[in-house]
């Protein structure tokens, strides 16, 4: 199979890279100065082993490509908020022997949160949901880094909206060999909620600064305690604490990168490069989203949504506002809401 690595920044240039490196056909898509990157210089990723760089075709769509191979297997990892351009962009892309991507070609949703996989079977036949558990960090135009060892990261894997097939496992067999464990369950949904309670800290990290001193770790308790109550209330299963901690173990464990430090999340390094855009309405917003459709309020993770999105919309650093600051706002916040 030919991977196509839809959006090759942290996470998909690391998934990119390793599979490239396990030696597996793979294309990346990228934008602007990091395409002209790839271009030029190629793929560099850093990795506790040393650095590598990795000479792939980078396209900035389908048209380079021509006609699509019939084993193509598109990697979706752009962030949320531009998923549905790039289901516009590579939907309606032939492929050799007849018809389309979106009716011929397993399409990987390699991304936080849990909306690319509705918005992708709006467009695609075939659509496998992953549970992204992989640190990684976009260096600068051309470079990721992934600081997890023995292996680079944990990708539970599965169709959408349930259920495994033959495809799934091939897959996970790739990635296996590309220094990832991917377990193919058939609930993966269960599992991606289960990271979603987890990224509810994302906003928070990005607006305030890691989530390591107790003012914060109790504000991010309180807002992983309101996305429970709302996961519970709409009747969705998700896989406890407990159980992940047992998947995951040790397996993943950070070290130290030269010249690749790793700064925050996903969302705080939006804020860091100074994207104008975070996901923040597709962590703590879906979170918002099934509060309203079941009656449980969600105050603080509105809040942390509104904050994050005044933040990237008016290019604020990451983690400028004081952790005591952000506490006052959401104690000020919750009697006014409830």
């Amino acid at each position: 199979m030919r991977y196509i690595v839809i959006g090759a920044g942290a996470v998909g240039g690391t998934v990119g890279g390793r599979l490239a490196q396990a030696g597996r056909d793979v294309v990346l898509v990228a934008r602007g100065r990091h395409l002209v990157a790839l271009g030029e210089h190629g793929l560099r990723l850093r990795v506790p082993e040393g650095e590598s760089t990795y000479r792939l075709p980078a396209v900035d769509g389908p048209g380079p490509l021509g006609e699509l191979r019939p084993d193509d297997v598109l990697v979706l990892a752009v962030k949320t908020q531009d998923t549905v351009a790039a289901l516009e962009n590579w939907a309606e892309a032939p492929v050799a022997g007849g018809g389309t991507a979106a009716e011929r070609l397993p399409l990987v949703c390699l991304q936080n949160g849990v909306e690319s996989g509705r918005l992708a079977l709006r467009r695609f036949r075939r659509v496998y949901g992953v549970c992204v558990w992989l640190p990684s960090t976009f260096v600068a135009p051309g470079a990721v880094s992934a600081a997890g060892t023995p292996l680079t990261g944990i990708l539970h894997l599965g169709r959408l909206p349930h259920g495994t097939d033959d495809t799934a496992r091939r897959i996970a067999a790739d990635l296996a060999d590309a220094c990832f464990e991917a377990p193919v369950v058939p609930d993966v949904a269960r599992w991606q909620y289960a990271k979603l309670l987890g990224n509810l800290g994302n906003a928070l990290e990005a607006v305030s600064g890691p989530v390591s001193g107790a003012a914060a770790a109790a504000l991010y308790a309180r807002v992983r305690a309101e996305g429970e109550a709302v996961l519970d209330a709409a009747g969705i299963a998700y896989a406890s604490a407990g159980e992940q901690q047992a998947a995951r173990g040790d397996k993943v464990t950070l070290v130290p990168l030269d010249g690749a430090p790793r700064g925050g999340g996903s969302s705080w390094q939006s804020l860091a490069r100074g994207t104008g855009t975070i996901e923040a309405d597709y962590l703590n917003g879906e979170i918002v989203l099934l509060g309203r459709l079941h009656g449980v309020p969600a105050p603080l993770n509105e809040l942390l949504q509104r904050l994050a999105n005044r933040f990237a919309r008016e290019r604020r650093a990451a983690g400028s506002m004081p952790v005591a600051e952000l506490v006052r706002l959401a104690d000020e916040t919750v009697p006014s809401a409830i």
